[in-house]
């Protein structure tokens, strides 16, 4: 029988991480022999050969007398080399335009300051890529967002190294303007000896070769990183129908050659692959047959040449993987081969004609739901991307795993859904559309792959899905024959509204663009927040201030989503054609939902997170998976965020991991054959009173507006419990005058605008005391942070961790 370790510490998979600890556990998970050998889990340093002698790369130096003083500083010189002054805000500014070297692509891993200050807690750096540096709107978007580089500060008479990472990737392109933020004391003094920044090249150089999170161009695999001229050579055991999965790619402007080599007992050993890359900072994907030596022990040799000692490469998410047979039409069907879970951001379950939406907004969906299963009553348990989406991927409460403000990430204690599906040994990639999705908030844990939101074409565009459609279908013409777990996150809908042609005519009136434009341009004047100014997002009683008509401009708003739905609707289509072409259709269940809605002045306001509202907390849910679901099916059951994973799961055969919240809805569902079909340890075929409803919950919390990024009011708190008749709302913190407690029924007035608490004091009362059960559970439940997980560990152990960028 085959054992997987998992660290009982951490919560996340022992393979993954490449750790063993005295707290680790054994638990089964298969009968059969591994069918996915991942290279980075069984690699240790000692299998790297052929080390030559460090390379020593230039230093990117800031020069002191390129240094200028903006607003906050007096007393500006330059002394011997040295940057000096005082601070006579909160914010003292310094800044240099760089004269070169700003085409770098190459990621900044650090910007280092040797210094001294008098006083002040943190120090902060900012860069800016643009010709002309706007430096008014650099320093208002640092006091309303806070710049992405910070580091902890401490007084002294001493010159210290202060090394300020970044909060996101940074690549050098974008550091043509430096703004130094040395202190964050008015009145105290700075002594800047010196400042610098190391590229990503620079500390790899630096350090052995061996497991990294690496990323080209901002799309990042699980990697092995190694240099000229080592070689690194892994025993396996290789499965049946077995083939070799990698990606290859280079930080160098030089030609590096990739080799793999296998040797088998006695044998010599066989070139398999000998591919040059020319094209730095690009992934190249090769597979590789491996059949003529299936079920044998094997020595994979990975080396590198190129005619400069030191060159790094990276071996990109190197797997051994086993073909599996397509499912027969009619054959009885255990799992489906692969599982694509699609949230669309920001989309209302009311803007859709599967919903019974008046306009055509989403035919692929409505399709989908016609032949799948249709959840009429989801709730989501968070309103806006950066905390919804860590609760669909761990099955955990906002208040359980921790993320609820803008620079919050998930610890590793979390075992998300992706880390169930690769220790089953599916194939695994994550297509982010913007950062919350992303490894800012600790989401690539589980991910062999991950395409960041910097990874596009248009950088910047809210219209994501078509490239995203484009390189998942890629993908899944690779690995149409293994097993696959694929998260697509798509943007459409989101902000900016206004649609790609044809979509942007559809529903919107082109001849009044530009009067809306001029609209929105006048209403920016008097947006308060600027998070919201930036969006162009605003309120019912702004929109009066500019004098604007503000039913009108939030129609036309309105008009422009509902063609940017219908585009992301036809890519979703294509997908599915694609699917059908590859002979994937009818075995990979398909599952379509949404993180959150949108506002469109339903209570005064525009955009999302700011309430728990039912323009906000009610979105879409359908499950598709032709092989395993008997389909044509809706569901009028009350369900929520945390109830998707351990039913993917479940229908996935794989057992899910202790602590999750969620409960399956599988016996709400049409499970062909369901009572043929069992997982590792509980029975799929369980009848439907195994299902027991739950009231949703939906939270929005307190954040903090120093940390910027999260959706405005920073001062409320408020909670929303929805029994499937009614729905209770209790304001926890409210503006002076504010009710703590609104009632809503919950079927005939599905956006809560007619408050009836005062008519039902028995059922407020029921709602709420249920409400504070579920909070000091949630609360009980808290992932521990990972400075408290981690104390344990080996030096060794910790360092790969951070390698994989699980604990920062």
């Amino acid at each position: 029988m085959r054992m997987t370790r998992r660290h009982g510490l951490l919560g996340i998979t022992i393979a993954a991480a490449g750790l063993l600890a005295a707290c680790a556990t054994e638990r089964p998970s298969s009968e059969d022999p591994p069918t996915t050998i991942r290279l980075v889990d069984v690699f240790k340093p000692a299998m790297v050969r052929g080390a030559g002698p460090s390379r020593q790369l230039p230093r990117v130096e800031l020069n002191a007398a390129d240094w200028k003083a903006g607003p906050g500083v007096t007393g500006f010189a330059v002394r011997n080399g040295h940057v000096v002054g005082r601070a006579t805000s909160d914010f003292p500014v310094l800044f240099l335009t760089r004269t070169s070297g700003f085409d770098n692509p190459d990621l900044v891993h650090a910007v280092e300051i040797r210094m001294k200050v008098s006083a002040g807690s943190k120090a902060f750096a900012h860069t800016v890529g643009a010709p002309e540096l706007d430096l008014p709107g650099a320093i208002a978007f640092g006091r309303s967002l806070g710049w992405e580089w910070s580091a902890p500060i401490a007084p002294a008479d001493a010159v210290e190294t202060y090394t300020l990472t970044p909060l996101t990737h940074v690549e050098g392109t974008t550091t043509r303007h430096v703004m130094l933020r040395p202190t964050d004391a008015a009145g105290a003094s700075f002594d800047i000896e010196s400042a610098r920044l190391i590229f990503r090249k620079e500390q790899l150089a630096a350090i052995p070769s061996g497991v990294g999170w690496q990323g080209l161009r901002e799309i990042y695999r699980e990697s092995l990183v190694a240099r000229t001229p080592e070689r690194i050579e892994i025993p396996v055991t290789l499965p049946a129908q077995p083939w070799l999965d990698l990606a290859v790619g280079t930080l160098e402007d030089a030609p590096a050659t990739f080799r793999v080599g296998v040797r088998a007992g006695e044998e010599d050993s066989q070139t398999i692959l000998e591919h040059t890359v020319t094209t730095p900072y690009r992934w190249e994907p090769q597979a590789i047959d491996l059949q003529r030596w299936a079920g044998r022990p094997v020595t994979l040799t990975l080396s590198l040449a190129s005619e400069e000692p030191g060159t790094i490469g990276f071996w990109g998410a190197p797997a051994v993987r086993s073909r599996t047979e397509q499912v027969a039409t009619g054959e009885p069907v255990r799992a489906p081969r692969g599982v694509i879970l699609i949230q669309a951001d920001t989309l209302r379950r009311d803007h859709l004609d599967a919903y019974g939406y008046s306009r055509p907004t989403a035919p692929a969906i409505a399709r989908l739901a016609k032949e799948g299963e249709l959840f009429r009553n989801y709730t989501v348990q968070a309103t806006w991307t950066k905390v919804s989406t860590p609760t669909l991927m761990t099955s955990l409460y906002p208040m359980s795993h921790g993320v609820t403000d803008f620079t919050d990430h998930l610890p590793a204690a979390a075992h998300t859904l992706a880390e169930s599906y690769r220790d089953a040994g599916y194939a695994t990639i994550s297509f982010a559309s913007v950062l919350f999705t992303g490894q800012f908030t600790n989401l690539h844990q589980g991910f062999e792959e991950l395409h960041e939101d910097g990874s596009f074409s248009e950088p910047g565009s809210s219209k994501t899905a078509r490239e995203y459609v484009d390189r998942l279908s890629d993908w899944l013409e690779r690995h149409r024959e293994s097993r696959f777990f694929a998260f697509l996150h798509v943007f459409d809908p989101h902000d900016p509204f206004e649609p790609r042609r044809p979509y942007d005519a559809l529903w919107a009136d082109p001849s009044k663009k530009e009067e809306h434009q001029r609209d929105l341009d006048a209403v920016r004047k008097v947006i308060k927040e600027p998070l919201l100014r930036m969006f162009g997002m605003p309120s019912r009683a702004e929109l009066v201030e500019a004098g604007l008509n503000a039913e009108a401009f939030a129609h036309h708003d309105r008009d422009w989503y509902d063609g940017s739905i219908r585009g992301m609707d036809t890519e979703i289509g294509r997908l599915m054609q694609t699917l059908e072409s590859l002979g994937l259709a009818r075995d990979t269940l398909v599952v379509f939902l949404s993180d959150h809605g949108e506002e469109f002045l339903e209570h005064g306001r525009m955009f999302h997170g700011q309430s728990v509202y039912g323009e906000l907390t009610q979105v879409p849910l359908v499950m598709h998976w032709p092989a395993g679901l008997s389909g044509a099916r809706t569901i009028d059951n009350v369900v929520q965020t945390i109830d998707v994973m351990p039913t993917l799961l479940e229908l996935s055969g794989i057992r899910p991991p202790d602590g999750l919240q969620g409960h399956s809805l599988v016996p709400l569902l049409g499970v062909a054959g369901r009572e043929e079909v069992s997982t590792a340890g509980a029975s799929r075929a369980a009848p439907a009173e195994r299902w027991q409803q739950r009231p949703a919950i939906t939270q929005k919390a307190l954040t903090d507006p120093k940390k910027g990024g999260a959706p405005p009011p920073h001062d409320t708190e408020s909670y929303a419990i929805t029994d499937g008749q009614w729905k209770l709302v209790r304001n926890a913190v409210r503006p002076r005058g504010g009710p703590e407690f609104e009632l809503y029924d919950f079927r005939k007035d599905p956006l809560n605008l007619t408050d009836v608490a005062a008519d039902h004091p028995d059922i407020v009362a029921r709602l709420a005391k249920a409400l504070d059960g579920w909070k000091q559970m949630a609360t009980a439940a808290r992932l521990k942070p990972d400075a408290e997980t981690t104390k344990n560990l080996s030096p060794e152990q910790l360092q790969r961790l951070k390698s994989l960028g699980y604990v920062r």
